[in-house]
């Protein structure tokens, strides 16, 4: 786990905030508000007592002062990476807090990721307002577009002020706050006053110093079903085997969390923690022969050193991965065929009906507030981070701490939730 210092968390500014704020006094979030990084007494306890200040998030809110004035600001906004639920939900609540908390009158969406803001492919951004995304909350996807891999910072920074965006905000990963980081350079380098505001966006919530990005519940409760139709269809056969492969390239929290949520998987298997395919599959025998059925949940990037995958990256800089369900698939095929024991395996894969349905109602509240959030920090001339979830509250968090990895801890509380709910045996 990332363990950051409190400079580690320190927001920058473009300048002194002095323009009032159009917005109702009672919402302002006085400055010195924080949010503890650590929950527990025994970690503040270190820094208190070796004299230091503990690490602390600026808590997220509506400020007093701005540093723009809303009349003069022009924002953009940008969608970046693969689908996720939310993203339309994110859109829409930046462009009407825009709109109806700081009455800015012109708002675009950079059409296909950062590809649209380097106009490599001459896309024209979409002028949007409260009528252009009038329930968009019910479509999955992005209205904007997507892509993936970067694009140039200095033709990204040439549209801004061709166009003369003030704010922009960067709606992705941790690829994409990467990109954001590096548009910052530019603006830093040209002398410019725009704020660069992310709201992360990652379904395997991954990110560091975020609790939670938004999509994942939608994508755990859409997972939950999948793990059910798989339980239907192993009771309904002797020996049977229901196989389901979820989304969670380096980090296994879709299906850790969708293990928990019905208490029907046997097996979790997750990228945190290697397994041995023969034990796998030797307890896989045990389990069918005292219970008949079994159900398997393993996530994308679970097992990869099992698999001969030639080494390739994608356009975002990730490694390809090899196919670890349809391996899993046709070895527990093979095994049992060559043990002689007759059995039933259904496949399914959801992934991607998972991540391009709408939000779900918790998760269409949550991109609310992350959108109304990263307009007030935007707006108060905070830049080069994005706005995260600790403990309960939104916070402001920099991209260089934000931008990492976070994984399952596997000796941590949620690990041991998994194992105690599965029952499954060590398997390495």
């Amino acid at each position: 786990m990332f363990e950051p210092t409190a400079c580690d968390l320190e927001i920058e500014r473009l300048g002194e905030a002095k323009v009032p704020s159009p917005m109702s006094s009672h919402l302002f979030v006085r400055e010195e508000r924080r949010v503890l990084f650590h929950s527990e007494w025994e970690h503040v306890k270190m820094f208190v007592e070796a004299g230091e200040t503990p690490p602390s998030y600026e808590l997220a809110g509506p400020r007093e002062r701005l540093f723009f004035d809303p009349a003069q600001v022009k924002a953009g906004l940008v969608t970046c990476g693969g689908l996720c639920p939310g993203l339309n939900d994110v859109i829409r609540a930046i462009v009407l807090s825009l709109q109806f908390h700081y009455r800015v009158k012109e708002i675009y969406g950079f059409r296909y990721g950062y590809e649209g803001l380097a106009f490599a492919a001459e896309h024209e951004p979409l002028r949007l307002d409260a009528e252009a995304v009038d329930h968009i909350e019910d479509l999955g996807g992005t209205i904007l577009g997507s892509s993936r891999g970067p694009q140039d910072p200095a033709r990204m920074v040439d549209t801004l002020e061709r166009m003369g965006i003030r704010t922009l905000f960067t709606i992705g990963g941790d690829g994409t706050q990467r990109g954001a980081a590096a548009i910052v350079q530019e603006i830093a380098r040209r002398k410019l006053d725009i704020a660069v505001v992310g709201v992360p966006k990652t379904i395997d919530n991954d990110l560091s110093c975020v609790q939670m990005s938004f999509g994942f519940q939608t994508a755990v409760a859409e997972a939950r079903q999948a793990v059910s139709a798989a339980h239907t269809e192993a009771k309904g056969a002797r020996h049977g085997v229901g196989l389901v492969k979820l989304m969670g390239r380096e980090s296994g929290f879709i299906a850790a969390h969708a293990a928990l949520a019905g208490s029907q998987t046997n097996f979790c298997l997750v990228p945190e923690v290697p397994f041995k395919l023969e034990r796998f599959l030797e307890a896989l025998r045990e389990r069918l022969l005292r219970r008949k059925h079994a159900v398997v949940l393993v996530a994308e990037g679970a097992g990869q050193d099992l698999l001969d995958t030639p080494e390739a990256y994608d356009a975002s800089g990730n490694r390809v991965l090899g196919d670890i369900g349809l391996f899993l698939r046709e070895r527990i095929k093979a095994y049992f065929k060559e043990a002689g024991i007759p059995m039933s395996l259904k496949y399914i894969d959801p992934s991607y009906m998972i991540r391009s349905v709408p939000a779900n109602a918790f998760d269409s509240a949550f991109c609310l507030q992350l959108g109304h959030h990263a307009v007030h920090a935007a707006m108060s001339g905070r830049t080069n981070m994005i706005v995260g979830f600790w403990r309960n509250e939104f916070t402001h968090v920099p991209i260089a701490a934000a931008a990492r990895r976070r994984k399952i801890n596997p000796n941590g509380r949620l690990w041991a939730s998994v194992l105690a709910s599965t029952g499954q045996p060590s398997l390495d």
